[in-house]
């Protein structure tokens, strides 16, 4: 294996250990020390290729919302497709809920939060929204009732939302976010 190889998969092993303790134990318990032994090394290669422990949660906490294109959609179905598919980001990606859980308790995890938020649900909200200079305040509204389902359903385990199937949560959540993304402004 090459030297750029075994860097990479050693980058690979690093994040990956880093989401999970992230997730598991949140930004404050997390150590660089634990994080490098799950991935088995030493520490000082976290150190080398991430500076310190903002930077690897920086680095394990960037990703994808993956959002669907919503332009191309009838209007009336933005909702519940933005809904559908934040309940199958959540339910497969445990960075998404480790982020969630830093980001209620931690200066670092907000500001990723926001950031990827804002950086991605921003254009999404934009493209269907019927005036883009009130796309900020819809996306936070989008975002406070995506967030708050997550929040209750996946990391507080709040037990009637552990309950509701995926298509009660649709059919309550989808027209909620449905108007905030589509409505005229009240």
């Amino acid at each position: 294996m090459t030297t750029a190889r075994r860097s990479d998969a050693t980058r690979a092993a690093i994040l990956d250990a880093a989401r999970e303790r992230f997730a598991s134990d949140g930004y404050e318990r997390a150590t660089i020390r634990v994080i490098a032994r799950d991935a088995g090394i030493d520490p000082s290669m976290v150190m080398r290729y991430y500076g310190s422990k903002e930077g690897l949660f920086a680095a394990a906490s960037d990703f994808e919302l993956h959002l669907p294109e919503l332009g191309a959609l009838p209007s009336r179905h933005i909702g519940a497709v933005l809904v559908t598919h934040f309940l199958d980001r959540w339910e497969r990606d445990d960075v998404l809920t480790g982020l969630l859980r830093v980001g209620v308790t931690n200066a670092a995890g907000v500001e990723r939060m926001q950031a990827v938020f804002a950086e991605q649900l921003g254009p999404v909200t934009r493209g269907v929204c019927p005036d883009p200079a009130e796309a900020p305040r819809r996306a936070a509204l989008v975002a406070s009732q995506i967030l708050g389902m997550a929040l209750t359903r996946y990391v507080l385990r709040f037990p009637p939302t552990v309950e509701m199937s995926r298509d009660e949560i649709v059919a309550w959540l989808g027209p909620t976010i449905q108007r905030y993304l589509t409505a005229p402004e009240p």
